[in-house]
């Protein structure tokens, strides 16, 4: 039995249903543990998976959004807010869940128990849909990033590191 506090895919479609988002809960075939597993289950390109993490920068926490494949550099999240490095960490599993009501790994980018900052890096907007988590670790929401934009009034800042060629 899940905790009171745990959300899942099915509070996710209510706060979609009840927001009027241009949005849908996809649940694929087969489980989904990678970016590449995922797009695959999807039938989408790797590049149109997305990723809702949650840092605490100076001890506040925001939820940043970035490509599935791309790397989210510490550094640049440090100085977009003027702190160090140091002040700037991955929220734990157990704070992702107190902060967004979804466990690790589900958390969907929008929809949270608690609304947070939310940082978009612009390299998401390079895809018109894209597929991001769904409140738990089998379930997708797919989402126009034009909506996705607009539902998390995000900040566009530049947060993930270079990227380099990778092999396919």
């Amino acid at each position: 039995m899940r905790e009171a506090s745990t959300r899942t895919s099915e509070d996710l479609a209510r706060y979609i249903e009840e927001h009027s988002i241009e949005a849908e809960l996809v649940k694929p075939p087969h489980e989904t543990p990678s970016v590449t597993a995922a797009a695959r289950a999807v039938g989408c390109a790797p590049e149109q998976i997305i990723k809702s993490l949650v840092f605490l920068i100076d001890g506040q926490p925001y939820l940043v959004i970035a490509n599935g494949n791309a790397r989210v550099s510490y550094r640049r999240l440090a100085a977009h807010f003027g702190v160090s490095r140091k002040r700037v960490r991955m929220a734990s599993p157990d704070e992702v869940l107190k902060l967004t009501g979804y466990p690790a790994g589900g958390v969907p980018p929008f929809g949270l128990r608690n609304p947070l900052p939310v940082l978009m890096d612009p390299g998401v907007l390079d895809q018109e849909i894209v597929y991001g988590g769904g409140g738990d670790d089998h379930t997708l929401v797919r989402i126009p990033t034009a909506e996705l934009r607009r539902i998390t009034q995000s900040t566009l800042v530049a947060i993930v590191e270079d990227q380099r060629t990778s092999p396919p």
